[in-house]
């Protein structure tokens, strides 16, 4: 910056008239320059607050009840399974097979969750960011924004193999996921389609679970994400490394 202003200085000095060359001057005073090297120090603080994101994300989603016991990320059946909860009472295996249902489903995404962090960190790595300035002095979750609308779609094509292999593991009672969502749709859809369900017009129930526990488990990453790049924004003793405090230490001069 010091260099910039010494030429502007220069050619004020050539043309002391200039009043273009003293309102530049003013310009960059007032507004700051990003220069190449600190572009990249700022795209590299950016990019280390979310890699940090998501290995505290992981470690704390994937594991047991991480999903389950969080009263906000637990995840419950799918808005379009409502019927099955609205006529539990006809439902073969009752209350109990949807409590089963529920601890399977976030099973699984405490069970995915786990190979996240290298898909993630591959995302993180790989992303362009051209408006570091602008992110660093956004939102508290600005980084965390970024990135979901960047990478989101090559994030869930990654992620969406590592669920439906955990659907497919015995995870409770040597059973898995799949199945026992299986056995509650098809127990609901058997009475659906009875004459009794068709006289009392009960919607049959079709889900992609697989679809639906891996947005699900995504959406929960990246609330986590969130919550530690705001940390980080707002916190100094969240900033853990030498690049974060002073990337992120420009906020606590603003």
């Amino acid at each position: 910056m010091k260099k910039v202003i010494l030429i502007l200085m220069i050619g004020i000095s050539v043309s002391s008239n200039s009043q273009f060359y003293k309102n530049k001057i003013q310009s960059i005073i007032k507004q700051g320059i990003t220069t190449p090297n600190n572009n990249d120090q700022n795209i590299s603080g950016l990019k280390s607050s979310l890699n940090i994101g998501i290995e505290k994300a992981v470690g704390t989603l994937g594991i047991e009840n991480g999903f389950y016991n969080d009263a906000v990320l637990k995840i419950l059946l799918p808005p379009e399974a409502q019927p099955i909860i609205n006529n539990i009472k006809i439902v073969p295996g009752g209350q109990d097979l949807v409590d089963k249902t529920i601890l399977s489903l976030n099973r699984t995404a405490e069970d995915a969750v786990k190979e996240a962090l290298t898909i993630f960190k591959k995302a993180i790595l790989n992303m362009s960011i051209s408006d570091a300035m602008g992110i660093l002095f956004g939102k508290d979750n600005a980084a965390t924004e970024y990135l979901h609308q960047a990478t989101y779609s090559e994030l869930k094509l990654a992620f969406a193999p590592k669920v439906k292999a955990s659907l497919a593991k015995p995870l409770v009672a040597n059973v898995s996921t799949i199945e026992t969502w299986n056995t509650l749709c098809l127990g609901y859809n058997g009475v659906a389609n009875s004459t009794v369900g068709k006289i009392s017009r009960l919607k049959t129930v079709n889900v992609d679970i697989e679809n639906y526990v891996t947005e699900k488990a995504l959406d929960a990453l990246f609330v986590k994400i969130a919550n530690v790049e705001k940390a980080i924004r707002t916190n100094p003793e969240a900033r853990v490394n030498d690049l974060l405090k002073t990337v992120f230490g420009q906020l606590d001069k603003k």
